[in-house]
């Protein structure tokens, strides 16, 4: 309980897209569990200044912001707060309006500043009792102050979570920027040079170079070698001799050579220039990476970041250490602040004294892997020698964005390693009748924007064709397969395993990557095409409420893709803010109904006079859309009027999210790596004969773990009826949606988050992303 206890939020240093979501869910949770919440304007320096700067929050007072981007509330750099007499100000506004929890969103500089500020707290209040501003039992009564920090920084700098809040929105303009760029230099056969922020961490740069196929990336972590002007004029001019008609080169602005010395866009361009006589031009992305609305993924980081922050501070004795709010493997922790920012200045450290390889390592085991996989896929590297394998890539089921990326660099990986890699079109179907290319180099270039799927794909299982599949992988030769797609690419590549006793054809590798909108694969957290989906949903849902915004007093009843699995519905409920989510693995009832129309009529009562109801496709037989949306209508009449939206298929299309082409790239080239060392162990006496469970496998997610799952195994845990998992880890994000949208639910279905330290092993394990 929050009886009697009072909490701040403020958002200090650079803005970042996200901050308002957590702010939101830092009232909203506060005054769920009984606090007093209040606002601090203008960060630290508006705790110094005191007055009107701090506010008392309302539950209505944060109702239009979780799509917002940058602070509603402000932020401002403050060098009052750094000396004494300014911290002993802030503790006298603190202490005059009961204030002993806080709440900092910011970077490292502001979380560390208000550590020293808990460590002084004490001393501050005896200081304000000698000078006879509070009365001497204020300081028994407000003897600890308990502190909790949530990141928010762009440039996703800090050690212990896996994303800050606003890097993953950040990723999402600079690849809008980079998409356009792409059309008009490859109509006029130019060479962009883009900068991206990050001075000092290479993280923007490096994954938009991965998400976008850069031919050239400086990251400050790791600084080119001597001689790299030759190096990089040559890998240019050989992709123009190739075939390509344009080059991209990315820089984070904090760009150096291995001396130290500053790399800057204008000295790339002019290089470029002279050496090959390129149409050369600069764009320096600047602000824009930090405007605009947050994507869904920081909007849900931030609201559950905000939730645990909550608890954590209701949980705080005034032994606990500050901490701060992280995501590990996709779960809210709790980080020692302190450890969190020691290793974050030992990179820089590391920087500093040149031991670059060393820097790169304390970025964390997801940022060395993408610039391990970078490297790899930058330019066509030829095989040394060839290996007589060959490989298959399908697409299977519903598309999804991310298919192609995937697709692109499992090529590109085989190729590499002097595999014989086909193209199989329209899935198992293209299978049976022969729709089989063989793939090169560049058949993939400029794969991992596109959205949908280029290889074609088809719902066919191929029990349906057994006897022709089994007839083509024997014609072609095909040694492995990779089955890129949702639960008909699992089912399929199940099928084909247990055909093996009558086919030896089919005793080969083969390797699932999930990729569906609906997430309802087994054996894997995400999806390919997921996170794109759940923006699409977001996005429309934006407009929507805007819509009901402006006419007031109007519900809207709208219905999500995903099948059987409720995930796309729930999250998109998280990121707009929705006042209930129906899911078929939630039931639900005519009561449940009856209550959310009464809660949805006390609403249109007070100010916020607009209502939004996601429905999952297939959440209940008889409780259809058209259902609800009459039964909203008879029983809100008067009160409010109902719309209907169906989302529909604009949920499938559009280009890929930085994360989908990311993982994607990712997947493609651990799935490609793990089917090599397969036929590698099961190549015997001139064959490739694989018949253990171990040799079919879903490569999926869990936690922060890539697994290879066999799909033998993984049908124990498979609702085949629903095609689904029967037990899904999002689920725990339920009781989230329902406390911040106001309503009375069991507070012990919340999950609270674990502590977890700091170490050199703990941010050494990839992240996925």
């Amino acid at each position: 309980s929050g009886a009697g206890k009072a909490i701040a939020v403020l958002t200090s240093g650079g803005d970042a897209q996200g901050m308002n979501a957590a702010v939101r869910a830092v009232v909203r949770m506060g005054l769920y569990v009984g606090a007093k919440v209040y606002f601090i304007h203008e960060g630290y320096q508006g705790m110094v200044d005191g007055g009107e700067n701090i506010e008392e929050a309302t539950w209505e007072s944060v109702s239009s912001m979780l799509q917002v981007g940058g602070t509603v509330i402000g932020s401002a750099r403050c060098k009052e707060f750094r000396t004494h007499e300014g911290r002993l100000k802030a503790a006298h506004n603190l202490v005059q309006h009961g204030i002993t929890n806080l709440c900092v969103i910011g970077g490292d500089g502001s979380l560390t500043g208000a550590n020293l500020f808990r460590e002084e707290w004490s001393g501050l209040l005896t200081e304000l009792v000698e000078q006879g501003l509070i009365e001497a039992d204020a300081v028994q009564k407000y003897s600890a102050l308990h502190i909790v920090g949530m990141v928010g920084s762009i440039d996703n700098d800090f050690c212990g979570t896996d994303m800050t809040i606003g890097a993953d929105s950040a990723l999402h303009r600079i690849i809008e920027i980079i998409d356009a760029i792409m059309t008009t230099a490859q109509s006029h056969q130019r060479t962009f040079v883009l900068e991206v922020m990050g001075r000092h961490c290479g993280y923007l740069a490096l994954v938009s170079a991965l998400a976008s196929g850069a031919d050239w990336l400086f990251i400050p972590e790791a600084p080119p070698h001597e001689g790299w002007e030759d190096l990089m004029c040559s890998r240019l001019e050989s992709s123009r001799i190739k075939g390509s008609r344009l080059n991209i080169i990315i820089m984070a602005e904090g760009a150096i050579d291995i001396n130290g010395k500053p790399i800057s866009s204008t000295y790339v361009k002019d290089l470029v220039v002279k050496r090959l006589g390129y149409d050369t031009r600069v764009t320096v992305l600047g602000h824009v990476q930090r405007g605009g609305t947050p994507s869904a993924f920081d909007r849900i980081l931030s609201t559950k970041l905000g939730v645990e922050a909550v608890i954590a501070l209701m949980e705080a004795s005034p032994d606990t250490p500050a901490c701060a709010i992280g995501l590990s493997g996709n779960h809210a922790v709790r980080l020692p602040l302190m450890e969190c920012v020691e290793m974050t200045k030992l990179v820089q450290k590391a920087m500093n004294e040149k031991r670059f390889d060393e820097a790169v390592k304390l970025r964390g085991g997801s940022f060395e892997n993408n610039w391990n996989i970078y490297k790899l896929l930058a330019f066509q590297k030829p095989a040394q020698i060839k290996s007589n394998f060959s490989l298959a890539i399908l697409n299977v089921g519903a598309p999804a964005a991310g298919m192609n990326a995937a697709v692109r660099s499992a090529a590109r990986i085989a190729l590499a390693q002097g595999h014989k890699v086909y193209a199989v079109h329209d899935g198992f179907q293209g299978l049976a009748f022969g729709q089989i290319f063989e793939m090169e180099w560049l058949s993939v270039a400029g794969w991992t924007g596109q959205g949908g799927s280029l290889l074609g794909t088809k719902r066919t299982l191929p029990n349906k064709h057994m006897g022709k599949i089994v007839e083509n992988i024997a014609k072609y030769s095909i040694s492995a397969l990779l089955v890129i797609g949702g639960f008909e690419a699992y089912a399929g590549v199940l099928q084909l395993f247990e055909a093996r006793g009558h086919y030896d054809e089919l005793c080969i590798p083969m390797c699932v990557i999930p990729a569906t909108i609906s997430n309802n694969v087994p054996g894997t957290d995400f999806s390919l095409g997921a996170d794109t989906a759940v923006n699409a949903a977001m996005e429309g849902c934006d407009k929507i409420k805007q819509s009901a915004s402006g006419t007031k007093r109007r519900v809207f009843v709208v219905e999500t893709m995903g099948g059987y699995c409720g995930y796309l519905a729930t999250c998109t409920g998280i990121a707009v803010g929705a006042d209930a989510a129906y899911i078929f693995e939630d039931p639900f009832n005519i009561h449940d109904l009856k209550t959310n129309v009464e809660h949805l009529a006390e609403k249109m009562k007070k100010d916020i006079q607009r209502g939004l109801i996601l429905r999952n496709e297939n959440a209940h037989a008889n409780y259809t859309t058209d259902f609800i949306h009459r039964l909203y209508s008879a029983e809100g009449k008067g009160i409010f009027d109902c719309r209907v939206n169906i989302l529909g298929h604009l949920q499938q299309g559009g280009a890929p999210s930085p994360f989908d082409r990311n993982y994607g790239t990712k997947l493609g080239v651990r799935a490609i790596q793990w089917l090599s060392e397969r036929l590698t162990e099961n190549f015997r006496q001139g064959r490739v004969f694989a018949n253990s469970p171990d040799t079919a496998c879903v490569l999926g997610l869990s936690r922060k773990v890539i697994k290879f799952s066999p799909v033998t195994e993984l049908k124990e845990v498979t609702d085949f009826e629903h095609r689904m998992p029967k037990v899904q880890w999002w689920f725990n994000l339920r009781p989230m949606l329902k406390m911040l949208a106001k309503y009375q639910t069991s507070f012990t279905e919340y999950v609270p988050g674990e502590i977890e330290h700091v170490t050199r092993r703990s941010i050494s394990i990839d992240a996925g992303f």
